[in-house]
């Protein structure tokens, strides 16, 4: 039986309670409503807006963080992200293309509203402030055009970044290393995307992770430094929900690419995993319930040794097409780009829009 409408698990309960002892703790030494900015999607009709509120400190001038960052939210990266207290009591303000929306954030100070907006396709920034505050700060926002018929949804630990470390350590590792030069890309991944986007004109790139929204600034300037191609980030939050104690990142993941599904139902989807646990299957359930939103599914082979530390493999048989969807495997960039060039998504002699 679901808890909406109901009171909220008891886990939420002290969450929230504990939230309010930090906040108020922090507020009294100086910390203040900070807006965290996050790259949002849409269509020309409407748009997604994602970002999120915390307190936060002014870097002080003279130390390595007022030396390095010169605005609030700049600052909260690393630890400062995971000890960072969300906040939901504030209002942010969206100004986008002359319009403002009043945006609420939830108990975890995650902003993630659809509002309506009349933009043309292609990227645009638009600016967070708090109500009532006059500090703003810029977010990038996505629009995709009707004429989009092709897209990427990559996920990120394993598949466009080698983490080396046993899934129950990936979170602590994630919020815990404070530099994203620390981060290993997988070898050929950015080249194989930079490909991709330049053979397909305007093709939106979708990064999807169970990662929290913490560490959302470091995975942006990892996917920058390593040239990746920009694009939204859609991560999950910490904690437990209204009625679980625990997130789950399949649903997460299961939950958003049904979304994209159907905000964007002309588009089929390029899949990119890896085979360290639940990639596969849940992209095979998305092809059986969304067969015309997948071109194809490229699953990263983990190495033995990376293998073992993800917990084994995937369960699931290897898979080469099923309902009209082909599947690709290999260890890096390279072994892939090759059967997905054969394929007809890279590289040339066969007609670019084959399997689009």
């Amino acid at each position: 039986m679901s808890r909406q409408g109901t009171h909220p698990h008891r886990a939420a309960q002290f969450d929230d309670a504990v939230n309010r002892y930090r906040a108020k703790r922090a507020r009294a030494k100086g910390f203040l409503p900070t807006v965290v900015p996050y790259a949002g999607y849409g269509t020309p009709h409407w748009a997604r807006v994602l970002g999120r509120v915390v307190l936060a400190k002014d870097p002080r001038p003279g130390t390595r963080f007022g030396g390095q960052y010169r605005r609030r939210e700049e600052s909260v990266r690393g630890w400062r992200s995971f000890t960072s207290v969300p906040i939901n009591d504030v209002p942010v303000v969206a100004e986008i293309a002359g319009a403002e929306y009043l945006l609420q954030p939830d108990r975890g100070g995650v902003i993630d509203q659809v509002v309506p907006v009349e933009l043309p396709p292609g990227r645009h920034e638009i600016t967070l402030h708090l109500q009532g505050i006059d500090s703003p700060t810029t977010a990038t926002l996505l629009i995709v055009g009707s004429e989009t018929e092709f897209g990427v949804v990559s996920d990120v630990d394993d598949t466009v970044m080698v983490t080396w470390l046993p899934r129950p350590f990936l979170a602590g590792w994630n919020t815990f290393v404070l530099n994203e030069h620390a981060r290993v890309p997988t070898p050929g991944m950015a080249v194989l995307y930079e490909r991709i986007r330049s053979e397909h004109r305007g093709v939106p790139f979708v990064y999807l992770s169970t990662g929290p929204w913490n560490v959302a600034p470091t995975l942006r300037r990892f996917l920058t430094r390593n040239l990746f191609p920009s694009g939204p980030l859609l991560l999950t939050d910490w904690g437990p929900t209204h009625d679980r104690f625990f997130r789950s990142g399949r649903v997460h993941k299961e939950e958003n690419l049904h979304r994209l599904a159907s905000e964007f139902p002309h588009v089929k989807w390029l899949l990119f995993g890896d085979d360290g646990q639940h990639d596969e299957a849940i992209y095979s359930e998305f092809i059986a319930q969304h067969p015309d939103s997948v071109a194809a599914v490229a699953i990263r082979q983990l190495y033995p040794t990376e293998a073992v530390l993800a917990g084994g493999r995937s369960k699931a048989e290897r898979h080469s097409e099923a309902g009209g969807v082909p599947w690709v495997y290999g260890p890096d960039g390279m072994s892939l780009y090759r059967q997905l060039r054969d394929l007809g998504f890279v590289g040339g002699h066969h007609d670019e829009g084959r399997r689009v």
